[in-house]
């Protein structure tokens, strides 16, 4: 049974299916958290991991991995937990890595290279760092903060963080989507 099935049935609110996932997915969750919490620490975010895995489960859309899902759930559960801690725990936070080169189904590492290459291109035509749309951008997808805590950060009403992430959005858009014709040009043979 692969992974999509597996959570198809956690919806349905099969606890075997759930403990199938776990024993599949959480070894190498594990291992990537052990790069920036204590060993306590992990299996406290891999538990809170699960748990939002089993409530959400049925919000889940198999259109990429599942890996990818757990993934940034357990993101998400890692850096609540070091929020919590405070500021000095905070810079482990900007280190855990978003992509999935330690998971099941490992992409091929020029693709990957690729579209880190590519993103970083987008990000840049947010502007210099500091610019407005680039620091949200920074601070809402980098460093998974809520609209409040942005606004709070930047000394902007909640609003105008939610403006400036919505350009962000666009503009990233529009530079992936130049970058992707590009590359397809580039592959078939040149210009047009």
């Amino acid at each position: 049974m692969d992974d999509d099935d597996l959570v198809a049935q956690v919806a349905a609110g099969d606890d075997t299916a759930l403990r199938e996932l776990f024993g599949r997915h959480a070894p190498w969750l594990a291992a990537r958290l052990r790069a920036v919490l204590p060993a306590a620490d992990v299996e406290d975010v891999l538990q809170e991991t699960f748990l939002a895995a089993w409530r959400g489960a049925r919000g889940y859309r198999p259109q990429g991995a599942c890996g990818g899902w757990l993934w940034g759930i357990a993101r998400r559960q890692a850096a609540l937990l070091l929020r919590r801690r405070g500021s000095a725990d905070q810079a482990a936070w900007t280190v855990l890595p978003d992509d999935l080169a330690a998971g099941p189904g490992t992409p091929d590492p020029a693709e990957t290279a690729l579209a880190r290459a590519g993103l970083e291109e987008a990000v840049a035509a947010l502007g210099p760092p500091g610019s407005p749309e680039r620091e949200v951008w920074r601070l809402m997808y980098e460093q998974d903060r809520p609209v409040a805590e942005v606004a709070e950060l930047l000394g902007v009403p909640p609003g105008t963080v939610k403006s400036r992430a919505h350009r962000a959005r666009r503009l990233l858009r529009a530079a992936l989507l130049r970058s992707s014709e590009s590359a397809q040009r580039a592959a078939q043979g040149g210009t047009r």
